[in-house]
C-alpha cells in the first residue's frame, strides 16, 4: 500500500472507530507498518487539517472530530449518475469543478459492487459536448420512468406522439439515454418496428415500466455517435 492509499485508510478506519478511536498499536498492527509510521501518518493528516486528537491515559490512542465522523452522504447508483450527467452537460457552470469533486468523494465510499452499477449506468447516458443548454424533456413522471427503465433493464410501454402528431402504443426496449443539439432522446428498440428507434422525450406523453427484462442488443445498431459525444460515466 502506498503513502497515499494508507492515509485515507487511515483516516476512514478513525472515522469508523468515532469517538471509540484507535491506539497506535491497533492501527500499526491493522495497516502492517510500525508504530512510527502511523505516528508519521497521523501528523500527515493533522498537517492537513483534519481534526485527529491524541487522548492520553490507560486505553488512549487517536480520535477523529464527531465533526469529521458524520455519516458520509449515501447516493445511489442512478443518484450518482444524474449528478454526473448534470456536470457533463454543464461542464462550464460555476462550481462544476468542485461538484466533480464532491462527486468523486461520494464515489469513494460507494460498495464495490454500486459503483461498478455506477459505470454501467453512466456508459448508457451520452452527451454531446456542443449541446446547449437547457434541453427539451419531458414530464417529470416520464423521465423518471425512462430513467428506472434503463437502470433497472425492463421493456418500457410508451404513449408516443411523433413528428406528425399522431398518436401510438410502443413497447420499446431502453438501451441508451443521449442529448444531442436541444433534445433528449431515449434510444430504443421497438417491437412494433422490429428496429432501433430513437424517441425524443418532449413527445412522450406516457411511459409504464413492465416486468419483461431487456433483451442485450449491439449497441452499434443505434448508430455510431459523433467524435465529441461522449457517455457520463464518471
Amino acid at each position: 500500500m502506498n503513502r497515499t492509499d494508507r492515509l485515507h485508510a487511515l483516516s476512514e478506519e478513525l472515522r469508523r472507530a468515532g469517538p471509540r478511536g484507535r491506539t497506535a498499536a491497533q492501527l500499526a498492527g491493522w495497516l502492517e507498518v510500525s508504530t512510527r509510521t502511523v505516528k508519521r501518518d497521523v501528523a500527515a493528516l493533522q498537517q492537513a487539517g483534519l481534526p485527529v486528537w491524541a487522548q492520553s491515559g490507560p486505553g488512549g490512542g487517536y480520535v477523529l472530530d464527531a465533526v469529521a465522523t458524520l455519516a458520509p452522504v449515501n447516493l445511489t447508483p442512478a443518484q450518482a449518475v444524474a449528478v454526473a450527467t448534470a456536470l457533463a452537460t454543464q461542464p462550464d457552470a460555476p462550481y462544476a469543478a468542485d461538484g466533480r469533486v464532491a462527486l468523486e468523494k461520494v464515489l469513494d465510499v460507494m460498495t464495490p459492487a454500486d459503483r461498478r452499477r455506477v459505470e454501467e449506468l453512466g456508459a448508457r447516458v451520452w452527451v454531446h459536448d456542443a449541446d446547449p443548454a437547457p434541453a427539451a424533456t419531458a414530464s417529470s413522471s416520464v423521465s423518471s420512468a425512462l430513467g428506472e427503465a434503463l437502470a433497472t433493464r425492463r421493456v418500457l410501454v410508451l404513449d408516443y406522439r411523433d413528428a406528425s402528431g399522431r398518436s401510438s402504443r410502443r413497447r420499446v426496449e431502453p438501451h441508451l439515454l443521449a442529448r444531442t443539439g436541444d433534445r433528449w432522446y431515449l434510444l430504443g428498440w421497438c417491437h412494433r418496428r422490429q428496429a432501433p428507434r430513437w424517441f425524443r422525450f418532449d413527445r412522450v406523453r406516457a411511459a409504464h415500466l413492465t416486468k419483461e427484462p431487456v433483451v442485450e442488443r449491439d449497441p452499434a445498431v443505434f448508430g455510431i455517435p459523433p467524435p465529441d459525444a461522449h457517455p457520463v460515466r464518471p
